[in-house]
């Protein structure tokens, strides 16, 4: 009888629950690089913008001097008009923290722009993203216009997606209409979201290859893959300013 109580002790007995690490949310040699690129979006009061951009052109060497610039482009349409989204370079968090704290104290920028600049920002938004471990950063062939493609993926990141959805962006590459800058998934802000950074010649040369495109074979048997692991997607055309690196 003993006994018998003994092992039913043994089998109700709470037990530690083991889980293997899954590997749809184990992190991969992104975090272990240390580089990423923080996405700002800044939506201007409408009768403010263009003094903002010439102000900020005026001075882009006091932001430059302590960090780099990757791209600074208007919203031209598919989102809230009126907003500016440019992306910056950061070797690691540290390197962040120290530009932050060495804009605080620089003088020149906060006299020169922010502070009289501040006021024509109505919001601003941050998002920390690294590049997909099978993406470079890409340069344009000539100067064009930019389209930045939005993706709400399901949860479990470029482990549980990354094949289909890199088999979806070389399709529309590898028909030649756009060219690919780069693929970026969100670390800190809405999380399961990727970002495509596409370069064109001009809108209606995107129209008539994406049009194009829809007709091939290839890339909708790819799309059709990746789609099972979408939520939602959004659009928007860039243009570029004539300080942005990327042009």
């Amino acid at each position: 009888m003993l006994a018998l109580q003994s092992s039913l002790r043994r089998m109700l007995a709470p037990r530690a629950l083991v889980h293997p690490v899954c590997p749809s949310f184990a992190t991969d040699h992104r975090q272990r690089e240390g580089t990423f690129y923080e996405f700002c979006t800044y939506y201007l009061k409408p009768s403010n913008v263009e003094e903002f951009l010439y102000n900020f052109k005026k001075n882009v060497h006091l932001r430059t001097a302590h960090s780099e610039l990757v791209g600074y482009w208007s919203v031209g349409f598919g989102g809230r008009i009126n907003t500016v989204f440019h992306i910056w370079k950061y070797d690691s968090y540290a390197q962040r923290a120290a530009v932050y704290k060495a804009l605080a104290k620089d003088n020149d920028w906060q006299e020169r722009f922010l502070i009289p600049n501040l006021p024509f920002i109505d919001k601003q938004e941050s998002e920390i993203t690294y590049l997909v471990p099978w993406c470079k950063l890409g340069t344009p062939p000539k100067e064009g216009v930019y389209e930045l493609a939005t993706f709400l993926m399901k949860p479990g990141g470029p482990a549980l997606w990354g094949d289909a959805f890199e088999r979806a962006v070389n399709a529309h590459a590898n028909q030649g209409y756009v060219k690919l800058i780069g693929v970026f998934h969100s670390e800190y802000g809405l999380l399961n979201r990727v970002h495509v950074l596409w370069w064109v010649e001009d809108a209606d040369r995107r129209a008539a290859g994406r049009h194009q495109a829809h007709e091939d074979p290839k890339v909708v048997s790819a799309v059709r893959e990746s789609v099972n692991y979408l939520d939602t997607q959004q659009n928007m055309f860039l243009i570029p300013w004539s300080f942005s690196p990327l042009k």
